[in-house]
């Protein structure tokens, strides 16, 4: 925090690029795409695609509002990357009997059989981080709190 509104009570060498918790949290994000990719590839998903499998894995069949709203994607992101799912088999579009409004999607049985690999896939990445489980649960936890000070501001 700042006393005065020109910052001037941080010092310049907090202010520099490298310095900025933004800035770190950014790169970091970036390092795990970079990390995920060849992961991913070996079973023909994107990161961002990959997301999506891990929500209906875990949840089964969800509208689309739902599932852009646990991945906190707009519906104009969201709609390509199941376009692609759906192509390659793993998911499919059925509109909610209940509601013909709402795009309800299910796993296919493609979809459902690569859910095996998620340990495969966490201990990859585990591994790549240099954490242990408590250590990534520790910095899991921090990160979400930050989300929730950043979106209550």
């Amino acid at each position: 925090m700042t006393d005065g509104a020109d910052g001037g009570s941080i010092p310049d060498e907090e202010k520099r690029l490298e310095r900025q918790l933004c800035f770190a949290v950014y790169s970091a994000a970036h390092a795990f795409n970079r990390a995920y990719k060849p992961i991913l590839d070996q079973v023909g998903l994107t990161y961002p695609q990959y997301l999506v499998m891990l929500v209906l894995w875990e949840k089964g069949s969800l509208p689309v509002k739902t599932i852009g709203e646990k991945l906190d994607l707009d519906s104009g992101t969201l709609s390509p990357l199941l376009k692609r799912l759906e192509q390659a088999g793993l998911i499919g579009r059925a509109r909610d009997p209940a509601d013909e409004r709402q795009v309800i999607i299910s796993l296919t049985e493609k979809g459902t059989g690569m859910k095996c690999q998620v340990a495969a896939i966490m201990d990859a990445i585990g591994q790549a981080t240099g954490c242990d489980m408590t250590e990534m649960a520790e910095l899991r936890d921090r990160l979400r709190q930050l989300k929730i000070n950043l979106t209550t501001v």
